[in-house]
């Protein structure tokens, strides 16, 4: 038991509510580039869910961040308090004629559990709420929907998901930026728990990866 205890309080040092780093400056992003769409989605921990959207056909590229909150506290360190108000997200820019954004909440319903109110795992605070931020009442609309009929395929208990009007994204601090490809097996956090998660998505979504 003492054993187990240490590896999961190892893990835990290396997870992302546990990365004490100084924060840089955010910057605030919401250009949209053209023929191109945005979509804004708060599944967990966003090294996580960057990592599963990198890898999808006509995701042009995808960024940690911020939403929710004050402009003056969306920093990691205030973030991770709990106490801010802000949903730790990704912002994927993608091209609907190769993925549409029902297809992009069906991965969303997959690969993130969004019956446990402010909780992913092990990673626990307001900051891990499962959330979508509609850019679009099209948008609204294919959410509202998809919690309904698609979301119930993956989970039996009642979906807590907040489905709420885009308002602002304030970018992540560099060093959380590409974190999965760039730190991968060097922290145990992605180790245990990114890497089952992705290869499990890989798995079931290959017809729709990159080449």
């Amino acid at each position: 038991m003492q054993v187990i205890q240490l590896l999961l309080s190892g893990i835990l040092a290396f997870s992302c509510a546990y990365q004490n780093k100084p924060a840089v400056v955010f910057k605030i992003n919401n250009l949209m580039h053209e023929n191109l769409e945005l979509a804004t989605l708060g599944g967990g921990c966003f090294w996580c869910v960057e990592a599963i959207y990198q890898d999808l056909r006509g995701v042009h590229s995808v960024l940690p961040g911020y939403s929710g909150g004050t402009p003056e506290t969306a920093n990691y360190k205030a973030v991770c308090s709990g106490t801010t108000d802000h949903v730790e997200i990704i912002q994927i820019k993608f091209d609907p004629q190769e993925i549409s954004f029902a297809e992009i909440l069906e991965i969303f319903w997959s690969t993130h559990n969004p019956t446990t109110p402010n909780r992913q795992g092990n990673d626990v605070g307001p900051q891990y709420r499962s959330a979508i931020f509609y850019h679009s009442e099209t948008q609204r609309a294919v959410a509202e929907q998809s919690i309904k009929e698609v979301a119930p395929k993956f989970w039996s208990d009642k979906i807590v998901t907040e489905v709420v009007p885009f308002e602002a994204f304030y970018e992540a601090e560099d060093y959380h930026q590409n974190y999965y490809k760039s730190v991968g097996s060097r922290n145990p956090y992605c180790t245990m728990i990114i890497t089952p998660k992705v290869e499990k998505f890989r798995k079931a979504y290959k017809d729709k990866l990159k080449n």
